[in-house]
């Protein structure tokens, strides 16, 4: 007979360390936002991970490689440098982004209307100290089932002055609608 114990059943390792193994049509992801303005926000795309971001909104974009990736500092940083990023995204092109800190001070009304764009509802809203995640799409023509949005609400913020983290993961269909 042959032994069936514990030390046989080894689990089996998912794409960034997910619940859930995504099926063969879909991209593995993982967000964490900032923690305060301590721990910075990490992003894993197909088990490639990006961690230790700085302050304001990291972004990747992605079409299957890691194409792109940037950290803006919304609270002294220059939008513009945000802009180029947002502008520059490819139809098809998936973007990931995760605050830190701060995502709201510096974002305009243009940088908010590029996110929405790309399928936030979220982004309109978004205020000073929010914790944010959101994973879009250059054209795509619904809401994202992809986003996080936690407000900076000084009777429910779980660190002094800011919200709890947020950790998000799924699978992302390759063609995105």
């Amino acid at each position: 007979a042959r032994f069936s114990g514990p030390c046989d059943t080894q689990p089996l390792r998912t794409k960034c360390g997910n619940q859930k193994s995504c099926p063969e049509s879909s991209f593995a992801f993982k967000v964490i936002s900032g923690a305060a303005n301590v721990v910075g926000p990490s992003m894993c795309f197909e088990n490639t991970m990006r961690d230790s971001l700085g302050r304001g909104l990291a972004g990747v974009g992605t079409n299957g490689q890691l194409m792109k990736t940037g950290v803006f500092d919304m609270y002294s940083g220059d939008i513009k440098l945000l802009l180029d990023f947002l502008k520059a995204i490819q139809s098809g092109t998936i973007v990931i982004v995760a605050s830190y800190d701060d995502p709201a001070t510096k974002l305009n009304d243009e940088a908010r209307k590029l996110f929405t764009s790309l399928g936030s509802s979220h982004a309109s809203k978004l205020a000073f100290r929010d914790n944010w995640n959101f994973v879009g799409a250059k054209g795509l023509k619904n809401e994202s089932p992809f986003e996080q949005h936690l407000k900076n609400e000084a009777a429910k913020n779980k660190y002094d002055g800011w919200p709890e983290v947020l950790e998000m993961e799924g699978c992302i269909p390759k063609k995105m609608d």
